[in-house]
């Protein structure tokens, strides 16, 4: 069976169509109006092995809060439809990654019960470019998770180098590429039959 979702979520502030694969690694073709985004979901479906496309039209002329969350929302829900009932993944899922000299571990398990642990440094650079607040992440990792219907831990384990000021930038890219190998694990089908609870549904 495919493990496909289409999303298509329309707000008084944002419109939204997502588009996810698990199965078929192919392009990933994103378009959110909010360029270091962009590249953040690129890393999530490239390192993550999926097939994905987002495209995104919201109200930048207010701020990209509403597209952030609204997009993070859909890409969710793409990711709990796509799974269906679960039968024969792999369940969980753990991925440490370094980026130069930050390394980020996240773990994730497909448990149907959103739970999200977040932990990065406070002293981050307010803004990456001119449109993506910092404090959003942890806002975003929220927003998936909630709506993709998982437990999601994500730590920042090492951010700089000693008496350096940590790089927004890495410390950012490393979290999305760490859930991005810790999700590509989690949905593997392993051969297993059934669903990987001993209640009998994710």
């Amino acid at each position: 069976m495919s493990r496909t979702a289409v999303i298509e979520r329309k707000t008084g502030e944002t419109k939204i169509r997502v588009a996810l694969d698990l199965d078929t690694p192919g392009a990933v073709e994103v378009s959110t109006g909010v360029g270091f985004f962009d590249h953040m979901l690129h890393q999530l479906g490239k390192h993550g092995g999926f097939g994905l496309s987002v495209q995104t039209d919201g109200d930048l002329h207010i701020d990209a809060h509403h597209s952030l969350e609204d997009t993070a929302i859909a890409v969710g829900q793409a990711f709990a439809e796509a799974l269906g009932d679960k039968a024969g993944v792999r369940r969980f899922g753990d991925a440490t990654v370094p980026l130069d000299e930050v390394a980020v571990r996240a773990v994730v398990d497909l448990s149907g019960r959103p739970y999200v642990v977040h932990e990065e440094p406070l002293d981050l650079a307010p803004m990456i470019g001119p449109q993506y607040p910092t404090s959003m992440t942890r806002h975003i990792w929220e927003s998936f998770g909630h709506h993709a219907r998982i437990t999601l831990h994500v730590s920042v384990i090492r951010a700089s180098n000693p008496g350096q000021k940590p790089d927004a930038h890495h410390v950012v890219e490393a979290q999305f590429k760490a859930v991005a190998r810790a999700l590509r694990d989690a949905v593997r089908l392993d051969g297993t039959a059934g669903v990987p609870s001993t209640k009998g549904i994710l």
